[in-house]
């Protein structure tokens, strides 16, 4: 009975299933293994990560409802084997120097396997906690986060023993292994569960539950203002996010004067701030909402944009820094709560592939505008005030989404209490 699985073990086995499909961040290690191995060029090799990028986020926006219909179980299976597939496919590439099979292994299948495996159990975990919505995604968005971390050094030191053919098919069969443990045990809650805590204050009287604003089906979500709000929010807070992971270390050399060292050390610690934010943010939306943890982003990088260009502290230069990625982490960490609050819980992994193309779409905006802008004016000041401009149009939707929120849920409440009377 689903009623007997452990909630936490719930949790656990959607880590499991993150920290798999995170590993996709630590392609870097295989860059230059690859260009000297095969003599691929870096723009071939890179091409195969931009190609999972761009399906991990397009993913799961085409295979959102055939998650909602199949269940995490099979979803998370499917996941599993496309992606530890397309991984092992990679070492059998690299073995038949085939570029082309190359890019099909890992940008195609492990492309499809990320998207699907990210919001596959992410759902079920909003079910499993109503009580901690945002403690529960920020645990599993936390795994994928610190997926690179894990994998990045023991795929190097696998790749100097015994090769990067070899490293693929050990790392790929390890993936498939952790992802269908996960998977095998992972599965929604009764029909109107609650943990037994809630569950006696709700009959105590003491507690009431949060209803969520409404039971839309994604169809229905998408034809809502408040679905483009969050839409809005989610492309700019994913593309000043990534613009500024993508530049960070020539960024700060440039502009705050670090050394090479200093800098590299500097992208580490933005590992560490972009994961604890994923859980830190959306921990603290369980006590202080969603709507408000996005204002608090956008008002945190709106002082950020502005003041970086004029920071001449590298430390103080370096803590902006930190804190713009800890908001890009915690807004994925909280986007799957936020859909719960919105748009209940129907058809949640549906609305949450749809709301993930602005993932593939910051991936290109954020990156791309900063490298235009570079190479034209030869300097990364003018980048902070294209951002602080679109931060400031993001700020507004997130107070007007906020106040928009408020009054559909006053409209609600009176509706029910006149149909009572």
């Amino acid at each position: 009975m689903n009623s007997e699985k452990n909630r936490w073990l719930i949790a656990a086995s959607a880590i499991a299933i993150h920290v798999s499909i995170g590993a996709a961040y630590a392609y870097s290690v295989y860059t230059q293994p690859l260009v000297e191995a095969k003599g691929w060029s870096v723009a071939s090799v890179t091409t195969a990560f931009t190609i999972m990028m761009v399906l991990g986020g397009g993913s799961a926006a085409l295979f959102g409802r055939f998650v909602e219909k199949s269940g995490p179980r099979k979803s998370a299976m499917l996941a599993a084997v496309l992606f530890s597939v397309g991984q092992a496919g990679s070492g059998f590439a690299i073995s038949m120097d085939s570029l082309t099979l190359f890019l099909l292994s890992y940008g195609l299948l492990s492309g499809l396997g990320l998207g699907i495996g990210y919001i596959s159990p992410v759902s079920t975990l909003v079910k499993w906690f109503p009580d901690k919505r945002g403690l529960a995604t920020g645990m599993a968005v936390l795994g994928f986060g610190t997926g690179a971390l894990v994998t990045a050094p023991v795929a190097a030191s696998l790749i100097e023993s015994i090769g990067i053919s070899y490293t693929f098919y050990i790392l790929g069969a390890s993936y498939f292994i952790m992802m269908m443990l996960g998977a095998s045990y992972i599965a929604p809650p009764p029909k109107e569960w609650l943990p037994a805590g809630m569950k006696a204050a709700v009959d105590a009287g003491t507690q009431k539950i949060k209803k969520d604003l409404r039971q839309a089906t994604g169809a229905q979500a998408v034809k809502t203002r408040h679905f483009w709000m969050l839409w809005v929010m989610m492309l700019i807070n994913t593309s000043a996010g990534i613009m500024m992971i993508s530049v960070a270390s020539p960024m700060a050399q440039n502009i705050a004067g670090l050394s090479a060292g200093a800098a590299a050390t500097m992208v580490g610690l933005m590992g560490i701030f972009n994961g604890g934010g994923r859980l830190g943010w959306a921990a603290a939306s369980d006590y202080i909402s969603r709507p408000k943890v996005f204002i608090i982003f956008f008002v945190i990088q709106l002082i950020a944009f502005i003041a970086l260009p004029l920071t001449v502290s590298t430390i103080i230069f370096q803590l902006l820094i930190f804190l713009v990625v800890s908001c890009y982490g915690g807004g994925f960490s909280n986007l799957p709560a936020f859909i719960g609050d919105l748009f209940g819980t129907k058809e949640l992994g549906a609305i949450h592939g749809y709301l993930l193309t602005t993932w593939s779409l910051g991936g290109l905006i954020g990156p791309t505008l900063v490298s235009q802008i570079y190479t034209r004016t030869g300097s990364y000041i003018p980048v902070f005030y294209v951002f602080t401009g679109l931060i400031l149009i993001a700020l507004i939707v997130s107070i007007l989404l906020n106040r928009s929120i408020k009054k559909a849920r006053e409209k609600r409440d009176e509706y029910e209490l006149s149909t009572t009377e």
